[in-house]
This record gives C-alpha cells, structure tokens and sequence, in this order.
C-alpha cells in the first residue's frame, strides 16, 4: 500500500502544469490531516520535475523521485528518470489529473487526497534543469556529453535538488537539495537534505557563478572541502532521450 501511494503521489503533480505549476512546493496534507512526519518538497520547471523526502524527526533521507512531463490539453504526461522506491517505474510513461486552487495543488484518487502548498514561484537567471557536462582538470576545462547515467540538478522557485542517476540500469548515486540564492557572481547553497550523509545538512555552501554562451560555470569549494570548477548546461539542449534510450 505504501508503494502504491508513492507511485500515485507522483502522478498528482503533472497534469496541472498549464496551471502554473512552476516552482517550488511542500506536501502539507494527506486525506485531511496534516504531514508532520516528513518534509517532501517538489520542484517543478521546463517540463521537468523532481522530488525529495527526508524524515522530520531524524533528517533521514527517505526517497525521491523525478522525470520529464509532456502537457496535452487536461491530459499530462509523465516519464520517470529515477524513483528510489520504485526504480521498474524508470522509462515508463503514465498520465494522470489534479487541479489547483489558489496557492495548493490538490490531487483526489480513490480514498486519497493530497494537499501541496506552493513555496515560492520566484525565478532567476539559473532557474531551470541543468545536467553537468565538464569540470576543470589540470588547469584545463574537459567537457562530456551526457547519457544514461548523469548528473541533473534542477533550480526553481528559490530550491534546488540534484541528483545522479543511471536511468538505464535503474542505479542511484545520491540527491541532495535545499534553499538558493543568487547575487552575481554570487551562488548560495544552503543544504537541507542530502542521501549520503545527513550532518551535511545545515550547511552553507558559497560559490561563483557566470552564464557564458548559455553555459553555466559553477566555481568554488565542494561539501568535501574540494576546490571545484564544473560546467552545467540546459538539460534539453544538452541530452537527447531519444539517443540516450
């Protein structure tokens, strides 16, 4: 029953998106009482979402999970790329229905209603679906083309979230997410959930950033102390599903 939620909690969010879906959101009620016993936040933009969970009482990483949407009139459709509790989910395609009133996204299936109430719609300059696609090695700037396994991160209404995945074999390597802010050349990160160590969270990450021809060049120190310099470019110029399937 647990799996059977999760798999439709996902669907709820996908057919409102010519509702103004863009941005950030947090899943405040199930079948008329309040979720208290973890923080699951969804970010939505350029027809692309992604969702993090973490325990409330712990800070324990619980699931995520994300993919393309395509709008058809009151149909939407969604395509999983990664799904930690449902990974055969991964490349399939389903199509659902909700409505939103006023700043809540509410989605009524059989016996379950869900409730989520927009965090913020705010966008900026790096507001959008970034995959990595180079890094700094020895001086020199080395740039990949991006596959089945990459690394996406996803920038809207004042969150981020990334996440490395294989959506061909199913494999997860890691999310992390939280707050952003930006004030050129200045980039914020302030964690708030992370799969691979939870004492991460609470950090502040400060960094560099400059758009050069559409491309973002990430600078500064990682949460491991590593001084970075990586490249980031629009998800849907940079990868193509249909040569990557």
């Amino acid at each position: 029953m647990k799996h059977f939620f999760t798999f439709f909690f996902a669907l709820l969010f996908v057919t409102t998106y010519s509702q103004n879906l863009q941005g950030s959101w947090l899943l405040v009620e199930k079948n008329g009482k309040p979720v208290t016993d973890r923080e699951e936040v969804a970010l939505f933009t350029d027809n692309y979402f992604a969702v993090s969970a973490k325990s409330t009482a712990n800070n324990e990483f619980l699931y995520a999970y994300g993919g393309y949407t395509q709008q058809n009139a009151e149909h939407t459709q969604l395509t999983y790329d990664f799904n930690t509790q449902i990974p055969e989910t991964i490349n399939k395609s389903f199509t659902s229905y909700t409505r939103i009133s006023g700043d809540s996204l509410i989605w009524t299936r059989e016996n379950a209603q869900l409730v989520w109430r927009q965090i913020s719609n705010r966008q900026d300059e790096l507001s959008g679906v970034w995959v990595f696609t180079g890094r700094e090695r020895d001086g020199k700037l080395s740039t990949s083309t991006p596959g089945d396994r990459r690394t996406i991160k996803i920038l809207t209404g004042g969150r981020f979230q990334w996440i490395a995945f294989n959506s061909a074999t199913t494999e997860f390597s890691g999310t992390g997410g939280g707050f952003y802010h930006t004030q050129k050349p200045d980039y914020t990160e302030q964690i708030t959930v992370f799969s691979r160590n939870k004492d991460r969270i609470g950090a502040s990450l400060e960094f560099n950033y400059q758009l050069k021809e559409g491309v973002w060049h990430h600078t500064g120190t990682s949460s491991g102390g590593d001084k970075i310099y990586e490249l980031w470019s629009p998800l849907h110029k940079a990868y193509s599903r249909e040569k990557a399937q």
